[in-house]
Order: C-alpha cells, then sequence, then structure tokens
C-alpha cells in the first residue's frame, strides 16, 4: 500500500521554538532516503516554511497558505493556484474597512509574492507579527489604500479586536473560507480570508492522486486542519491539539514537543513495510 504522510507545521510537525528538530530530521531524512513520501501543509508561506524545516530533505511538493498554493520545493514554481478574482478581492477588502479591520494583504505584484500594510494602521498584534517577519523579502509598506489594492491578491490576515473580527467574519464566510482563531505564539486573535477553494484537504487529495497514493495518513494540531482530517484515510492529532480536532482524530500522539509526528511515521512505516 503506497502511503504519503502529509503533517501540519506550526504547533504540530514543529517544536515550540518554531522549527523541526534535530531528531525529527534525523528520522524523516532515513525514511525519506527508503522511499517515505512526505510533506506538509501549512498556513505558513513557502519562505517561512522552508526556514522552518531546515534540514528537511524531502523534495516533493508542499501545500502553503493553507492550500492556497501547491508548491514545487525544489524550484519554487506553484503547481496549483487558488486566487480571489479582481472582484472579490476588492469587495472583501472594503468589507474588511468598513469594519474599522486593517488588513495584511497577500498579493502577487509584478509576478513577485509581497505582503503589504499601511504602517500607521498597525495594531499592537499586527506589530507583533510583523517583527516575526523582520528582513522578509516579501514585506512591503503601502503608502495608501491604492497601493494595498495592487497585484493579484490571494489572501487576507487580520489581527485585531476579536468581536470587530467575528463581526466581518459571519458576513465573510457566507461566500469565503474564512479561519477565525487565535494564534498559538501571541495568543493573539486573528481572522483569515481567502478562496472558498484552497484548502488543505483538496490539495492533500491532489497530492494523493499526483502520486498514486492509497493512503494519506494526516497530522494536526488546530481548526484549520478540520478539513484536512476529514480528507483523510488516517488522522492523528497531537497531545497539545484543540479539542475539536482531537475529537474527530483517529488517534492522539505526543505533543509536538516529543518529536512525535516523526516517531509515529517510523513505526507506521515499518509497519506498512512488512504488510
Amino acid at each position: 500500500m503506497k502511503t504519503l504522510y502529509l503533517s501540519d507545521l506550526d504547533g504540530t510537525l514543529l517544536n515550540s521554538e518554531q522549527k523541526i528538530s534535530a531528531e525529527s530530521c534525523k528520522i524523516l531524512n532515513s525514511l525519506i532516503e527508503k522511499g517515505l513520501l512526505f510533506s506538509y501543509a501549512t498556513a505558513r508561506s513557502a519562505v517561512t516554511a522552508v526556514k522552518a524545516t531546515a534540514g528537511l530533505t524531502a523534495k516533493i511538493p508542499i501545500i502553503v497558505y493553507n492550500g492556497v498554493f501547491t508548491i514545487d520545493s525544489g524550484t519554487g514554481e506553484r503547481i496549483l493556484s487558488n486566487m480571489f478574482s479582481r472582484e472579490e478581492a476588492l469587495r472583501i477588502y472594503d468589507i474588511l474597512l468598513e469594519h474599522g479591520i486593517a488588513p495584511i494583504v497577500y498579493s502577487v505584484i509584478e509576478g513577485v509574492e509581497k505582503f503589504s500594510y499601511i504602517d500607521e494602521r498597525c495594531t499592537v498584534g499586527m506589530r507583533e507579527f510583523l517583527e516575526t517577519r523582520k528582513n522578509d523579502v516579501r514585506e512591503r509598506v503601502a503608502a495608501n489604500e491604492d497601493e494595498m489594492r495592487e497585484g493579484e491578491i490571494f489572501y487576507f490576515t487580520c489581527i485585531d479586536d476579536a468581536k470587530k473580527l467575528a463581526a466581518a467574519c459571519e458576513i465573510l464566510e457566507k461566500e469565503f473560507r474564512c479561519i477565525f482563531d487565535k494564534d498559538i505564539y501571541s495568543g493573539n486573535q486573528w481572522l483569515e480570508v481567502l478562496p472558498k477553494n484552497a484548502t488543505k484537504a483538496n490539495a492533500a487529495l491532489e497530492l494523493k492522486k499526483h502520486f498514486g497514493c492509497d493512503r494519506l495518513v494526516v497530522f494536526g494540531d488546530g481548526a484549520n486542519d478540520i478539513q484536512m482530517f476529514e480528507a483523510a484515510d488516517e488522522c492523528y492529532a497531537v497531545a497539545n491539539a484543540s479539542s475539536c480536532l482531537k475529537s474527530i482524530a483517529d488517534g492522539i500522539i505526543g505533543s509536538n514537543n516529543e518529536d512525535s509526528v516523526a516517531r509515529f511515521i517510523l513505526e507506521d512505516f515499518a509497519f506498512q513495510e512488512k504488510i
């Protein structure tokens, strides 16, 4: 039976220092040499995901921005893309502004991926997030609203007051995919808005089909992994996962600080080879 193993990153494969451990790298790399098909599906961009997983030798496509893009990890080429139409993006932006929300807008401008924001409108939570993205080549400080609307927009991140974000979410979720959750590191309330068909689940099933796999095994910790869990043949939540994810998991493994994903795959891969 050919299996594709797919893990979330933050809170799952990555430890509390937001990186993959040397032990997890050692285990996974040794299995990859034996034919393991392993990849990850993350809310991160390819830029930050690759940094966080430095040392991992898997060269199959990766799923980023919660399923907006599937990227060739070797060339950086976008294999699959889910983008807003121009009309959709502008409507979302206007709704956020009507609720007094200043978003971080992710877009492709002249072929280059950027995230834009207006500096004087940043909330405390936004500044905390932007501090973690210092020296990121995608950063773009916009001078005005017109500049914020430029390019092919594919993602909105909003970090603000929970009630304000919830009100906007109630309107936007009727037409778009919304992820309303607290950041696992800062505890700040986030609202992320992305195209309806941009899901980890859809991207995972495409990868499963692409590699001709019979079995999809996934790992996660949060609400944005629910659809991926529902689409998988087997799904496992880490010990630190949210209760909503644990309730639908086939099993609970150790925490993200115990190399639990890599250790589970080590045992399962060995078992599958004996079948």
